[in-house]
């Protein structure tokens, strides 16, 4: 045998052996513990004689500690008792690698406005790469925390939210899937409320259980959080709903994520149901395509006989596409107390009544909307260009399948604003770029600068 094949396939052996070896596991700065459905809650929690349940380890662990969970069914609730001290030494509850530990809740009682996994008043947890199934309210359920992230986790069917995050702070929602939520029609799939600096990004939600409610919902005083990254589909209600409710709600940003195929409203929608200010958000780089009304929409959604309002908006280089099914748009201002609204160097293309409509009732002085393509106009009432406009096929290369980059010689092309307009692209590319060779670097319209090739 060559001596480089037999290099190779003795490194592919020794990356198969440290799947499962302890000494490859992941470091951390205190002990390790594991749970197996072998163990026994009366050995001392090694890999070789592990504990039972995961309840032992959330009475048992301190700030740096780990516990892995062997695969297997863990029929329990589980509710940590201690926090981490700092992000060096956080408690952390994770799969062990290579294996899927399943939290079932089936037959467990969970109080409402709680989790089947609880996190109550901590700082400084992980919980990482678990399967989350069955739980008779939330499956993962923080409440009055900070400094805690969630991720890799699955859920399915849930009474609530998949995951929901509430009064805390600094909290990263990073990668997780989350299906079939809301089964008894409270909250959303994946609920954020009164929380400040947040992340969620790259997680997946999809097929909701009930026909009235939201994939991703960030709502009711909070702020200064970013959604990104994220995939959302087959959801019934709105894809990813900002919702002031009553409180003032500020300082987000939605960018980068995907929604499509909402069966029964928008894909992205900005809302004040009950009068709460909602302010200073940003929707840019994101792809819409295939939902049920508007793939992007300010709404008057919520209580009629009170103000709806909503300020400083900027809808930014976005891509919508196929909206309206049968009846819809791309994207839409419909909410008359919306003020200081810029609606720019978006592609909205064969969305089906209108691509971008603002009402009449909504001040034509206060809503700013230039550089965008649309094709085709279709002249429905509240139909609008702005100025500025390219009114042409953008050339996209595969929307049916996905595919929404632009392809060579696309009248999108440096035809951008730069005022406002992201520094990245969907793929994260820079903008902008010299896409057409011609060796200028301008800025283009949609969610993706064409790279030159």
């Amino acid at each position: 045998m060559d001596s480089r094949i037999r290099f190779f396939a003795f490194v592919l052996i020794a990356c198969r052996l440290c799947v499962s070896a302890p000494w490859c596991l992941p470091q951390t700065g205190g002990r390790v513990f594991y749970v197996a459905v072998s163990g026994s809650d009366a050995n001392p929690g090694s890999l070789a004689l592990p504990w039972r349940t995961i309840r032992k380890a959330a009475d048992a662990m301190v700030a740096g500690d780990t516990v892995y969970i062997r695969d297997g069914i863990y029929r329990e609730r589980v509710i940590p008792k201690n926090s981490g001290t700092d992000a060096d030494l956080p408690i952390r509850y994770a799969s062990y690698p290579g294996e899927t530990a399943t939290i079932d809740g089936t037959g467990i009682t969970v109080p409402d406005d709680a989790g089947l996994f609880q996190v109550e008043g901590k700082k400084y947890l992980v919980i990482s790469r678990l399967q989350i199934i069955n739980a008779g309210f939330a499956g993962i359920y923080v409440h009055g925390s900070r400094r805690i992230t969630v991720e890799k986790n699955r859920t399915l069917k849930t009474v609530s939210s998949g995951i929901g995050i509430w009064n805390s702070s600094d909290i990263v929602v990073d990668g997780n899937d989350v299906a079939k939520a809301c089964s008894g029609g409270m909250q959303e799939s994946l609920s954020i409320a009164h929380t400040s600096r947040f992340e969620v990004k790259n997680n997946h939600v999809h097929h909701v259980a009930n026909s009235e409610k939201e994939g991703i919902c960030v709502k009711d005083a909070s702020y200064n959080g970013k959604v990104y990254g994220n995939r959302v589909h087959h959801i019934s209600a709105v894809g990813i709903y900002v919702d002031a409710w009553n409180h003032h709600t500020f300082d987000i940003e939605i960018f980068g994520n995907v929604v499509h195929d909402v069966t029964d409203s928008n894909g992205i929608q900005l809302s004040s149901e009950t009068g709460g200010l909602l302010e200073r958000i940003k929707v840019y780089n994101n792809i819409v395509y295939r939902n049920k009304y508007y793939g992007i929409a300010i709404a008057d959604a919520g209580l009629k006989n009170v103000r709806h309002p909503i300020r400083n908006v900027e809808i930014v280089n976005n891509t919508a596409w196929g909206n309206g099914i049968p009846w819809g748009g791309g994207i839409s201002c419909y909410d008359k107390d919306a003020r200081n609204i810029t609606i720019r160097n978006n592609i909205c293309s064969r969305n089906s009544a209108f691509q971008i409509a603002v009402a009449a009732s909504v001040p034509k002085q206060t809503v700013r909307v230039d550089h965008n393509l649309v094709f085709p106009f279709m002249g429905y009432e509240d139909e609008i260009r702005g100025t500025d406009c390219v009114e042409a096929d953008p050339l996209l290369a595969d929307p049916a399948k996905g595919d929404f980059r632009l392809r060579p010689g696309s009248p999108a092309v440096d035809k951008a604003s730069s005022l406002k307009a992201p520094a990245f692209d969907f793929a994260g590319n820079a903008r902008p770029q010299d896409g057409d060779g011609d060796g200028i670097l301008a800025f283009d319209i949609g969610a993706y600068e064409r790279l030159r090739k």
